[in-house]
């Protein structure tokens, strides 16, 4: 498969924007389909509630990818703490690219809009999850420059868990 770049136009979302909120709520969505995402659909509650929710949170900011007039990728990220560096972290929850703009470059236009963003903040990391079998997604990544996190190499790499409270 051969890539061929294209420049898209990035931005940090306006949640006031209705069509930046119907562009997270849409490409959230398309990604929530994907089995990396879990092959569903956003819930009613999420398509409702998210976009206010977000804008009420201080630590989000989305990005969004525009290509040809078209939104086709997003990442939302939330802002952090690192306890060992003393600074802000910024932490990208979710990252999707459509799959029609899959192979343009936006994934790596993406990372880097986030990192001069987290580098403007003075932030001391980018940090991100990923699916052990997505292999696409940590392709990219490692491109980024992103590898996993051990502080100790005896100890072993970091693992991601969670406990569902609802």
């Amino acid at each position: 498969m051969s890539t061929s770049n294209s420049q898209a136009n990035i931005l940090v979302a306006d949640y006031q924007n209705p069509s930046h909120g119907e562009a997270i709520l849409a490409l959230l969505d398309q990604y929530a389909q994907d089995p990396m995402g879990g092959g569903t659909p956003i819930s009613e509650k999420v398509r409702n509630q998210l976009i206010g929710k977000l804008a009420q949170n201080a630590t989000a900011v989305s990005f969004l990818a525009e290509l040809d007039g078209e939104y086709v990728g997003l990442a939302n990220c939330f802002l952090g703490f690192s306890t060992f560096a003393c600074e802000e972290l910024i932490n990208i929850h979710d990252f999707a690219v459509s799959p029609s703009a899959r192979g343009k470059g936006i994934g790596k236009q993406l990372m880097r809009a986030v990192e001069q963003y987290a580098r403007e903040r003075g932030c001391c990391k980018v940090t991100l999850e990923v699916l052990e079998g997505n292999h696409v997604a940590k392709a990219l990544y490692q491109k980024c420059g992103f590898a996993g996190y051990a502080l100790d190499p005896e100890a072993g790499h970091a693992l991601f868990w969670d406990k569902k409270l609802t």
